[in-house]
């Protein structure tokens, strides 16, 4: 019984992160300034990691979660990268 809630609690949980990840994507096409658009990229990497973690759970690799890891350090690093660029202008000083 448990391996039944675990299977439909992953796959809800995987629809509902593809929901998220499109409406952070559309918010990314529409946003009307750059501020909204660098949010939304920040939401759409959270959500892909958190995609790939459940994908982790659901095939028990360890793979998933070390590429869930390279996605968390590589988004964080882009979104300082995008806020310094919006506040300075520049991103190398």
């Amino acid at each position: 019984m448990s391996v039944s809630i675990l299977g439909w609690s992953i796959t809800i949980s995987q629809v509902v992160l593809a929901l998220a990840m499109a409406c952070a994507a559309f918010r990314m096409l529409r946003g009307p300034r750059a501020q909204d658009r660098v949010l939304a990229l920040d939401a759409l990497y959270v959500g892909g990691m958190l995609l790939v973690l459940t994908f982790g759970i659901r095939t028990g690799s360890t793979l998933y979660f070390d590429a869930a890891l390279l996605i968390a350090l590589l988004g964080f690093a882009g979104t300082a990268a995008f806020a310094k660029f919006l506040m300075r202008g520049e991103v190398i000083e």
